[in-house]
């Protein structure tokens, strides 16, 4: 009867019906095959999480493994932007996160607006940061805990080390040249999470990380404290432009301290200019004057062209050398070769290379590796330059042996002074022991290696004691140590300004070994432009005297000198 009275109204029912059913499996069909990817693809998203693994950082130590670079644990914050939304006031989240995180609003919204289900907040915040944000309970807001690189002395050695970034990678020094060691291997999890986005447990896929290596140096903490509070007195007091100092052992090569100035902060390295983190050391290059006399010495002696007794005429401090007049920081008269050593006589030095000639003075210049690099296992280490004798004009035989025309780096004189010591027999120096595995297995190791015999072992003690003579009795007195045998040879260049030699501005150097009948230190200290004082004798030599001093009663103890200063930052 209905049916009957209503034929149109039921047939309008009727067709609305049919056409949602229709619409129905239309967009039933439509979404299991035309959008089925997609929307696995977004419930995988919801409810599984990709993780990467980081791996914890090798350790770099000193040699008796002390650590001067750690990973420390540390949590990095995200936010689930969607989740976020459906829990929260966004008001009220950022106000609280943006205090504690010193994260600009505006910042933190558009992070929050980005509606994805991972975006970084902060990485590697304090942990007392972390812990604040942990108690709010905000749904939406993760955790994932990380390392953080930490050097416990911040600017000790800072020019070998440097410094990693914030997700490990070494950016600069032995960080980023052992960074494949160091890093280790990331590793990978599947975390399944509910409805509300929370981490339930590792689902699938879990691949573990391997931990980076250790590194260990050669360097000793406390002989580097030593050298770098040392060198840093006399930087300040001198108001130089720059310095460097090298204590090494001459029998094995090994470096024990390295440090420059001016220096930075490893745990704000982001923060220093670039001058500040170059290794002067090694890519420095500079005319080094008088401290160059120990090839010229060593090369007249070995060739036996004169002896230590010989007497030379230092003309009263004026002498032509073709068509230039060659001076004296002080008028000599008549003086024996050994005198002219201690004294640091220019024209005695360039009358006893005018008996050698070019090509010795040449050839014994380049077996002590000058114009050439040393082999240290650091980038970038400079070669300096050495003119091949094609290229001396008439004037170079009165320039070369007194370290003019030559170009050389701190790295370079600690090598050849070091030969000196060790009998005439040049190592390769090095930084780097060895790479250790986590369970302490030797992965990589640096050995002594002989680079060359410069002089004959006779030849090297006849030197070692005219370069103690400089320190007892010549212009390295203020090297002496007391109780201590000492030898070295001071150097005070004039700095080339416009092409010319300026006499006001200089480069200060020592270089010396002690004690002298069975050295076990090495050491170079150079410095740019100090003044008032900046006579090597003067400036650099007493820092010689404090570091090798110190070093040898550390060693002598192995106890730490007490010291009243903190090493500055």
């Amino acid at each position: 009867m209905f049916l009957r009275k209503y034929p149109s109204r039921f047939a309008v029912v009727f067709l609305f019906l049919f056409l949602g059913f229709l619409y129905s499996v239309g967009f039933l069909v439509f979404i299991q095959i035309f959008r089925f990817d997609y929307l696995s693809h977004l419930a995988l998203r919801q409810h599984e999480h990709s993780m990467v693994l980081e791996p914890r950082r090798g350790t770099i130590y000193d040699r008796n493994m002390r650590a001067l670079a750690v990973n420390l644990p540390a949590y990095s914050i995200y936010v689930n932007a969607r989740a976020v939304h459906q829990a929260h006031d966004e008001n009220e989240v950022i106000g609280k996160l943006s205090d504690l995180l010193k994260i600009d609003p505006r910042s933190l919204q558009a992070k929050i607006d980005r509606d994805k289900y991972f975006v970084w907040l902060a990485r590697k915040v304090p942990e007392d940061v972390y812990v604040k944000i942990k108690k709010l309970k905000l749904t939406g807001i993760g955790f994932i805990k990380e390392s953080k690189r930490f050097y416990p002395n911040q600017s000790l050695a800072a020019h070998l080390i440097g410094f990693a970034g914030m997700d490990n990678n070494g950016l600069d020094g032995l960080e980023r040249d052992y960074d494949k060691y160091l890093k280790g291997e990331c590793g990978h999890a599947i975390i399944l999470r509910d409805a509300r986005s929370r981490e339930l447990m590792f689902n699938k896929g879990y691949t573990p990380p391997r931990d980076g290596f250790n590194v260990v140096l050669t360097i000793d903490e406390t002989i580097q404290f030593i050298a770098e509070r040392a060198l840093d007195r006399m930087y300040r007091k001198y108001n130089a432009a720059g310095a460097s100092i090298i204590v090494m052992d001459p029998k094995t090569g090994e470096i024990l301290a390295l440090a420059n100035r001016p220096s930075y902060n490893l745990e704000a390295a982001s923060k220093s200019a670039p001058e500040m983190r170059t290794n002067r050391a090694i890519v420095f290059t500079y005319e080094p004057g008088s401290v160059f006399k120990i090839v010229t010495t060593s090369a007249a002696l070995q060739e036996n062209v004169i002896k230590e007794g010989d007497m030379i005429n230092c003309e009263h401090g004026a002498y032509r050398v073709a068509n230039h007049i060659l001076h004296d920081h002080e008028p000599l008269g008549t003086i024996s070769f050994k005198q002219v050593i201690e004294q640091s006589s220019n024209i005695g030095t360039a009358k006893v290379a005018q008996r050698l000639g070019p090509k010795r003075v040449y050839s014994y210049a380049h077996h002590f590796r000058f114009g050439m690099k040393t082999g240290i296992d650091l980038p970038g280490e400079a070669p300096g330059i050495l003119k091949p004798v094609s290229r001396w004009s008439k004037t170079s035989i009165g320039a070369v042996p007194i370290g003019q025309e030559v170009t050389v780096t701190p790295i370079q004189l600690a090598g050849a002074i070091s030969a000196i010591a060790n009998e005439g027999i040049y190592m390769r120096p090095f930084v780097v022991k060895c790479v250790k595995d986590v369970n302490g297995q030797i992965i990589y190791q640096h050995t002594p290696k002989i680079l060359d015999r410069v002089i004959s072992k006779t030849t090297a003690q006849r030197v070692k004691a005219i370069l103690k003579g400089v320190v007892d009795e010549g212009t390295g007195t203020k090297a002496a140590i007391p109780g201590v045998t000492v030898a070295g040879k001071t150097g005070t260049a004039q700095k080339v300004v416009s092409g010319t030699y300026s006499h006001s501005h200089f480069y200060a150097t020592f270089a010396g070994f002690a004690p002298v009948e069975n050295p076990r230190l090495a050491a170079v200290v150079v410095f740019d432009d100090p003044h008032p004082a900046y006579y090597g004798g003067t400036v650099s030599a007493p820092v010689f005297s404090e570091v090798v001093g110190d070093s040898l009663k550390y060693l002598n103890t192995h106890q730490q000198p007490t010291v009243e200063d903190d090493l500055p930052g």
